[in-house]
């Protein structure tokens, strides 16, 4: 039946006649039966933690609207708490943790092997998405990227240009790289286990990766990409992996072949044109949608989501929105989409 799976086709470097089809966040907000799951579970953090209701939720938009495959219900923040920052949710505002900024803060974080303590919820979840998922639907897991996740244990929340992850590399390079470096090296171990507990796929979200320029970017965005890919590929040669360097502008070029990565999705900052004559070159390409046509919907959602399919219809290509669905979108725009993508 694997071998069937669109998803893995697709990443496999085949063309389809029709593109797969998955969302990023689309089990969250939008949804009145998320929302309904969320309120039994009490807060978010109670919902990443318990597999039963985490899988329930992974599960609703694939019975709803039959997506070619489901994500891991999780949130990248999990594994600095796993590493031992405290993390917690502000109400309307997002997440918060406790700053890692010094070489004592970087020391004291707990050591790779003893992050499953905590995450082993997380792996109990793809087990059951495993059992109950149907034959047909693909199975990712995830990880925040290094850079992505060190930005939010820099700054103790997300910022607009990530500024004190730049200044500690400006001010104290070393234990940056300290930081970076036991990221890194928890996000194989992490992966590997979703892997164990069943994932066919994982994705790597370097959700702030734009904002890496020149040296920099090769540094902390694609070398921590390649070694996390290297890492999986040698332990598990027949998983793909995802990478999302997003808003990666130029520097999307010859990222797959770079890190290794079976596919390059691709934000909406750049056209599916000028994807499929430079990066779709290489490989699977997955994108690129703008979410805000979640939430507008009509005809504009309709033509824009088939000139996508036809500019990446020469090449492997797997459908997704160039960010995650916000919680503001319209659930009959994303079967709008849908219908559009498949005809």
């Amino acid at each position: 039946m694997a071998k069937s799976k669109t998803i893995l086709r697709a990443l496999a470097g085949e063309t389809l006649p029709t593109p797969p089809i998955w969302m990023m966040r689309q089990a969250g907000r939008y949804l009145p039966e998320y929302k309904a799951t969320r309120a039994q579970a009490g807060d978010f953090l109670s919902l990443c933690y318990n597999p039963e209701l985490a899988a329930e939720v992974t599960l609703q938009p694939i019975r709803r609207y039959g997506f070619d495959a489901a994500i891991l219900f999780a949130d990248i923040l999990l594994l600095p708490q796993a590493l031992g920052a405290d993390l917690w949710f502000v109400t309307g505002e997002g997440p918060r943790l406790s700053t890692i900024t010094t070489p004592g803060e970087v020391s004291a974080l707990k050591p790779t092997e003893a992050i499953h303590d905590t995450l082993s919820p997380i792996y109990e979840t793809v087990k059951i998405l495993a059992r109950e998922l149907p034959d047909e639907t693909t199975l990712i897991g995830f990880a925040g990227a290094p850079w992505t996740v060190a930005t939010y244990m820099i700054a103790g929340r997300g910022t607009p240009d990530q500024g004190p992850a730049h200044n500690l590399i400006a001010q104290d390079r070393p234990t940056f790289e300290a930081l970076l470096d036991r990221i890194t090296e928890s996000t194989i171990a992490y992966l590997s286990m979703q892997i164990d507990a069943g994932a066919e796929v994982v994705k790597l979200f370097d959700s702030w990766a734009g904002s890496l320029k020149g040296a920099d970017f090769d540094k902390y965005a694609l070398a921590p990409a390649a070694r996390i890919i290297g890492a999986l590929k040698e332990r598990y040669p027949n998983i793909p992996v995802i990478a999302f360097p997003r808003e990666a502008g130029d520097r999307y070029i010859g990222f797959a072949k770079a890190t290794g990565a079976d596919c390059v999705a691709i934000d909406n900052s750049v056209s599916a044109d000028w994807a499929a004559s430079n990066i779709q070159v290489d490989g699977c390409v997955q994108g690129n949608l703008a979410p805000g046509h979640m939430v507008t919907g009509g005809q504009a959602l309709i033509d824009e989501t088939k000139r996508i399919v036809k500019a990446f219809s020469g090449g492997p290509h797997i459908f997704n929105l160039g960010h995650g669905i916000t919680p503001d979108a319209d659930p009959e725009n994303v079967a709008l989409m849908i219908e559009a993508v498949r005809g």
